[in-house]
C-alpha cells in the first residue's frame, strides 16, 4: 500500500462508513460462530495484517489481541491507538508458535502485491489450535479493478468459489461463506465503469468525501449484516469466509 494510505485509513476509521458498516459484519459473524457461553476475553485472537489498528480495538471485546503487519507505518499508527501486542512481520512468516490462537482474522491482505495467498492460508492453519476459527475478508470479482485497487497495491479479487477451494486446499473447513456490500454493488459498479472515461483519480477511494451521505451508506451497509451472517448474499463487492482449523 502506499505509505501515504496508511494516514488516510487512521484518520477515517473510526467514521467512514464502510468501516463502520464491516465492523457490524464482522462481529455479526464472530457471534455467529463462538459459542455464546465462553467467558469474556477468554480467547487468544491474531490479527494478521492489523494495519492501522482499528479492528483491533473492537476484537478486543472478545479476547486478548495481538496484530502484525509488514508496514512499519501502519504499526506506527496501531502503537497511537495504544495497542501494544504487536509485531513486525508477514503474512507468509508469521513469528508466532503452532497452535497458538483461537480466532484468527485477516482483512483486505491476502489480495495484496506480494503476498501467496494459499501459503498464508498454510500459516494460518499452522497458527491455529484444533478447533481454531479464521475469518477472511476479500475484495471480490477481478473485473471490479478500479483506480483503488492501485493505490492501495490490490493484486488479486476472488470469488467465493476460489476462496472455499483455497481453504479447503490449506486444510481449513469453510463454514459460512458470503458476498457483502450487495445492496450498494450497482454504485460502486457504474463507478469502476466511469473510471475509464475520467480524470485518474490520486488515492484510494477513502480520499472520497463520503459528506452527508457518510451516515446513510453506513446504515445500508450494516443493514447487511444478519443476512450476511445466516442466508448469505448471493454477489457484492465483498467476499467473506468463516472457516474452521479441524485437527
Amino acid at each position: 500500500m502506499n505509505p501515504e494510505e496508511y494516514e488516510v485509513m487512521y484518520q477515517v476509521e473510526d467514521h467512514h462508513w464502510w468501516y463502520l458498516g464491516m465492523e457490524r459484519i464482522t462481529r455479526s459473524l464472530l457471534e455467529r460462530a463462538l459459542p455464546p457461553d465462553r467467558e469474556a476475553r477468554s480467547l487468544k485472537i491474531l490479527d494478521a495484517g492489523c494495519g492501522t489498528g482499528a479492528v483491533m480495538k473492537y476484537l478486543a471485546q472478545y479476547g486478548e489481541v495481538t496484530g502484525f503487519d509488514f508496514s512499519a507505518e501502519a504499526l506506527r499508527f496501531s502503537h497511537q491507538r495504544g495497542h501494544i501486542r504487536l509485531a513486525q512481520a508477514s503474512v507468509l512468516q508469521a513469528p508466532f508458535a503452532s497452535r497458538r490462537f483461537d480466532v484468527l482474522v485477516s482483512f483486505d491482505v491476502l489480495c495484496e502485491n506480494g503476498v501467496d495467498d494459499q501459503q498464508a492460508l498454510h500459516e494460518f492453519a499452522r497458527l491455529l489450535k484444533p478447533g481454531g476459527l479464521v475469518l477472511l475478508r476479500l475484495p471480490a470479482y477481478r473485473w471490479m479493478r478500479g483506480q483503488h485497487d492501485v493505490a492501495v497495491h490490490l493484486a488479486h479479487r476472488y470469488t467465493r468459489s476460489e476462496l472455499i477451494a483455497k481453504l479447503r486446499a490449506s486444510g481449513l473447513t469453510p463454514l459460512h461463506t458470503s458476498y457483502a456490500n450487495t445492496f450498494l454493488f450497482p454504485v460502486a459498479a457504474a463507478k469502476r465503469w466511469a473510471e475509464r472515461f475520467l480524470p485518474q483519480q490520486h488515492g484510494s477511494d477513502l480520499t472520497l468525501n463520503p459528506g452527508f451521505t457518510n451516515g446513510v451508506l453506513r446504515a445500508v451497509l450494516s443493514a447487511e449484516a444478519p443476512l450476511v451472517k445466516s442466508i448469505g448474499l448471493p454477489f457484492g463487492l465483498t467476499v467473506t469466509a468463516l472457516a474452521r482449523k479441524d485437527a
